[in-house]
């Protein structure tokens, strides 16, 4: 019994730890990638660079999409695509009253 109130806020930390920030990231992880997975031809996205562009195709054998932009198409990986900008920029416009 001594032995176990020795090792309790060790074992108190490490859930800490893990409802703080291994499970949080691991919800984000899950989300990013069904994101990922629901991308479709003619969504806006941003790119975690920064660059703009709408999908026009992709390329299942290499996970990366065709984004076309000012400057022409470029062919971007899937998890280069922000997930918090682009479904901003998605957002339907409400109105102003």
């Amino acid at each position: 019994m001594d032995q176990l109130t020795q090792f309790a806020p060790i074992i108190l930390m490490f859930v800490v730890v893990y409802f703080f920030m291994i499970r949080p990231q691991m919800k984000k992880a899950k989300q990013e990638k069904k994101f990922a997975s629901e991308l479709k031809k003619g969504d806006r996205i941003i790119t975690k660079s920064g660059m703009h562009g709408k999908i026009v195709d992709f390329s299942e054998k290499n996970n990366s999409v065709i984004i076309e932009t000012g400057a022409g198409k470029i062919t971007f990986d899937k998890s280069s695509i922000s997930m918090e900008m682009s479904q901003k920029l998605n957002e339907p416009v409400k109105d102003k009253k």
